[in-house]
């Protein structure tokens, strides 16, 4: 039986996908000092922008997400949220538009494309996020008391979460230009990672 070739152009997106998504492992264990400073919404792009296929652009971001959360929470935190934290499904359902956003604003992967996808991924990840933080009785860490519910504390659960959506911006920018240029570059040097569909 002859074995199928592996799709060069898939194996790569794939490998430069995984290689980011062990850059969290840092992140997560505080050793950088930036707190959500996170290559998953560059991830997402990159798997939407880049896998033609639909449950491909969908599938592969989020199994490579949900496998580095079972790698950070079992090394990294011992296990002690349990398989997965609090809250997850919120998070993969914001991964999920992320993705969107990859495969709906990059159909042509050019500077002005990829950025104003990671400000919009970020902008959607603070928004959503953040109100479920709120709506679900979060923090007001300026006085340690639940927050209000009411418009002062949602605007204040907002603000309090906009130093986490600078850095996650930030990370989307950094981490889309390592993916993005990276693979572009490779594209250029080896014309095979063109020919195939991913």
């Amino acid at each position: 039986m002859p074995v199928e070739k592996i799709n060069p152009r898939f194996a790569v997106i794939l490998l430069l996908m995984i290689v980011v998504a062990a850059m969290r492992i840092p992140n997560a264990a505080q050793i950088t000092p930036w707190a959500n400073f996170s290559p998953i919404g560059a991830m997402g792009l990159f798997g939407g922008a880049y896998f033609n296929s639909k449950w491909k652009a969908f599938a592969f971001p989020l199994l490579t997400l949900f496998v580095s959360d079972l790698i950070i929470n079992i090394f990294i935190f011992d296990g002690k949220y349990g398989v997965m934290y609090s809250g997850w499904y919120v998070i993969y359902g914001i991964f999920a538009l992320i993705v969107f956003y990859g495969k709906w604003m990059i159909q042509k992967v050019a500077v002005k494309n990829v950025l104003l996808a990671c400000i919009v991924a970020a902008v959607s990840h603070w928004l959503v996020a953040d109100f479920t933080v709120w709506f679900g009785g979060g923090t007001d860490l300026r006085t340690m008391a639940p927050l209000t519910k009411n418009w002062a504390g949602l605007l204040q659960c907002y603000a309090q979460g906009l130093p986490f959506m600078r850095n996650f911006l930030l990370g989307n920018l950094v981490y889309s230009g390592i993916l993005f240029g990276g693979f572009e570059l490779a594209q250029r040097r080896y014309p095979v990672l063109k020919l195939q569909m991913a």
